[in-house]
């Protein structure tokens, strides 16, 4: 056996099984499909079997090539996050902290300074997004989300509960059938956030089995445009009690069930388990739970509000 490993060729068997795609597996690697046409049949030469069939979307990996893609693509994901880690040994160390926008703007971001008068060494990048990020694939070193806390094999640091109000404009509550309990609420057409979490998570919560019937109803970017909908009379939405208190105050939203919040339905914290090996990390997190502490409790401390 030739103890010269092909590892330009098996970068391009990586990429390509990772994209199922010749051109997108190039761009990946900066050289031009040709190259990693050429780099793959150089690596079936030498192991004596076809790695990809071709089809009319682009390439699949035959059965042997699936079978040792995952290993190979985990070993060149491996080889890149040391790469990183040497490569930010010289350089300032930076965070990135991924959350979803109405977060970063409404608590996140009013707080970073604090954490850089601290940490002045540490540089903080934000990126305010709803999607889904893969900390083991992804360049985000801690991801804030709202959840039920169930991220198996990470490490999760529970920050705060944040009240979330079901509300809907007053008209359309009289109209409509009553809501005695959370699965009522699933009668009604539902305003979700951008991500079609909150209502998903919030029935889960209270123990309101799963339903198809939570992901359905038009969705918005912004908690401005959700409370505008409701108001509107467009559906029911659930938010945070500090961006609909002034509305219902002001009669234009009414509460549609007074009910204890969910203690477990929390913002949480997400890194990977080892992240003690980079000191930052460590300490943003300790930052966060230590700025989370400030926060009022959810429960027992709510005003008394206007509901139908």
């Amino acid at each position: 056996m030739n103890p010269v490993l092909p590892l330009l060729a098996l970068r391009a068997f990586v990429e390509t099984g990772r994209h199922r795609s010749v051109k997108r597996a190039a761009e990946a690697m900066g050289v031009t499909p040709g190259a990693v046409s050429q780099q793959i049949r150089l690596l079936e030469e030498r192991v004596g079997i076809p790695l990809f069939t071709r089809t009319r979307y682009g390439v699949d990996l035959t059965a042997a090539g699936a079978e040792a893609h995952p290993a190979l693509l985990a070993a060149f994901d491996q080889i890149s996050r040391s790469m990183e880690r040497l490569e930010a040994a010289r350089a300032r160390p930076t965070l990135t902290i991924s959350t979803v926008p109405s977060f970063a703007a409404s608590w996140l971001v009013p707080r970073l300074g604090r954490f850089t008068a601290k940490h002045p060494d540490v540089e903080v990048r934000v990126e305010a997004s709803s999607a889904l990020v893969d900390l083991r694939r992804d360049r985000v070193d801690i991801a804030i989300r709202h959840g039920l806390g169930h991220y198996p094999g990470l490490r999760i640091e529970r920050l705060m509960a944040p009240v979330f109000l079901p509300v809907a404009s007053p008209a359309l509550l009289a109209a409509g059938p009553k809501i005695h309990a959370p699965a009522d609420c699933l009668n009604w057409p539902l305003l979700q956030d951008s991500d079609r979490a909150d209502w998903r998570l919030w029935f889960s919560a209270l123990g309101v089995p799963v339903d198809p019937r939570a992901d359905r109803g038009p969705s918005f970017d912004d908690d401005l445009l959700l409370i505008r909908s409701a108001i509107a009379g467009q559906g029911l939405a659930l938010v945070r009690d500090t961006y609909a208190m002034e509305e219902i105050e002001a009669g234009r939203l009414a509460l549609a069930l007074n009910i204890t919040w969910p203690t477990d339905f929390a913002y949480y914290a997400v890194a990977l388990p080892d992240v003690s090996q980079f000191e930052p990390i460590d300490a943003f997190l300790e930052w966060l739970k230590a700025e989370a502490s400030t926060e009022p409790a959810a429960l027992g401390e709510m005003r008394t509000i206007r509901s139908v």
